[in-house]
């Protein structure tokens, strides 16, 4: 006996559930399938577990540097495992929401391992899924539509495989029960620095490794180098230009040691625990797609705008087609399929316009084109700059390291990137992207009214500075 549905969801991810509920909002009868909890990755072993752990950091940090506010605390202590305590406590809240959300959709879930069928006498067309529930029966569901949401995984590297004691991702970083003395990370991208700063603030010793001539190899060169400035004034030892020799990998005596050809030489490291941070893979295997005729281009699922598969009434969004794995970025796509698949008239997702974020310390956001890559685009860019060290409220809250950059075509005036590094520009950074959206100037967002003293008011000084007619600085 099977279950029919208008659409079902293979993932209960942020892309997936959130695409769960759009439907349902249209009037769908929806389903979502997920074998381990809703809200996947991004909730139990990502954004949201991070960066409650990066806040007690940031709360430790501070609290040993509170004499300079005047506020004198003896003893200060870090207790890891109540870090812990509070970051689940947050996590399990979260969850509960999502559970209530489905319920409130009336939504159905599966608990369990869905896989994609082809043509059988459920569905003259592949895409019925086979459930295998957490209690070892089978059930079969038969959708109008399907959507696959599977995520991604770490990615690791030949050679360096995982054991969870000396060398270990994310995943096992975020289940620490106490901290270690020292670690390498393998990749300076964003996990990688965010992991950095987050270890460092609570007393470990860090090195970071990484293969490209600079950390953030992906963002603007401004802000990489600001970063880099920053991490190594925090003690953090960054290696760029490092091509890790996983044959020389060493496990012993509560230690690892790895060299790292640097330049012309080979350098040797040692830490208790090895970081890989290399980025992560689609969620694609094990899922039945040879059943169908989804196709795969460099390991994602192949998707046209609106998220179709070779399968016209099978979808696919977020970590598990490539391109941005970011958590806003799912739940977009997600929305623009169900509402393409409602048959109204989304607009594309434009990805030019999606903020980005690192939430290390400082903080560090962007939208847009990097100065580097407007110009090789054929631009002719002018910029304008504001450092955090001239305004007030900077000042004031005691972080007044970084800058925000804005990126302009000298010719049209168009503003073309906004970038980034200091305190909560992960929040900041909304503004520009309205501005992106709304395709405004540098003039216009000069020109906006932002108020005093508050950090916003970076943007409107280095949207002056495009002109060179920057109040403050």
């Amino acid at each position: 006996m099977s279950q029919e549905f208008d659409l079902v969801v293979l993932g209960g991810g942020t892309g997936g559930y959130v695409a769960a509920i759009r439907a349902a909002q249209l009037g769908m009868s929806v389903a979502v399938v997920e074998k381990e909890k809703l809200g996947g990755t991004c909730l139990h072993r990502g954004c949201i577990p991070s960066k409650a752990l990066l806040r007690s950091a940031e709360v430790y940090a501070t609290m040993k540097e509170s004499a300079s506010f005047g506020v004198l605390s003896d003893n200060v202590r870090l207790d890891f495992s109540k870090v812990q305590a509070r970051k689940q406590a947050i996590v399990d809240q979260l969850h509960k929401g999502v559970q209530y959300l489905m319920k409130k959709g009336s939504i159905m879930v599966f608990e369990g391992l869905g896989r994609v069928m082809g043509p059988s006498i459920f569905s003259p067309q592949a895409g019925a899924v086979r459930v295998e529930t957490i209690e070892g029966e089978q059930e079969i569901i038969v959708p109008r539509f399907l959507m696959i949401a599977t995520g991604s995984s770490p990615r690791t590297l030949p050679g360096l495989d995982v054991d969870g004691q000396y060398v270990i991702t994310s995943d096992e970083a975020l289940a620490l029960t106490q901290l270690p003395q020292s670690v390498l990370i393998v990749g300076g991208g964003v996990i990688g620095i965010e992991w950095a700063s987050m270890l460092r603030d609570f007393g470990v010793e860090v090195t970071v490794l990484e293969y490209a001539s600079r950390i953030l190899p992906q963002e603007d060169e401004d802000l990489s180098r600001e970063m880099t400035r920053l991490l190594k004034k925090r003690k953090v030892n960054v290696i760029t230009g490092a091509k890790v020799l996983p044959e020389t990998l060493v496990k012993n005596d509560g230690a690892v040691t790895i060299s790292a050809a640097v330049g012309e030489r080979e350098q040797t490291f040692t830490a208790e625990k090895l970081l890989v941070s290399v980025g992560r893979k689609p969620n694609v295997e094990n899922l039945g797609l040879e059943a169908t005729e989804i196709k795969l281009h460099q390991g994602a699922i192949a998707v046209n705008q609106f998220y179709q598969t070779a399968e016209p009434h099978i979808y696919a969004i977020g970590d598990c087609i490539g391109g941005l794995q970011l958590a806003h970025v799912a739940s977009r796509e997600g929305v623009i399929a169900v509402e393409h698949m409602a048959g109204h008239s989304p607009e594309p997702l434009d990805y030019g316009k999606v903020p980005r974020c690192t939430y290390s310390r400082p903080e560090l956001a962007s939208v847009g084109m990097s100065e580097a890559e407007a110009k090789q685009r054929g631009y002719e860019v002018k910029t304008g700059k504001f450092s955090f060290k001239a305004l007030g409220k900077a000042l004031v809250f005691g972080e007044n390291d970084g800058f925000v950059k804005l990126v302009a075509d000298a010719k049209t005036n168009d503003l073309l990137g906004v970038h980034m590094i200091g305190p909560h520009v992960t929040d900041l950074i909304s503004e520009a992207g309205l501005a992106m959206v709304l395709d405004a100037t540098p003039w216009e967002l000069g020109h906006a009214i932002h108020p005093h003293p508050a950090l916003s008011e970076a943007i409107g000084e280095a949207a002056l500075a495009v002109e060179g007619n920057p109040i403050h600085s």
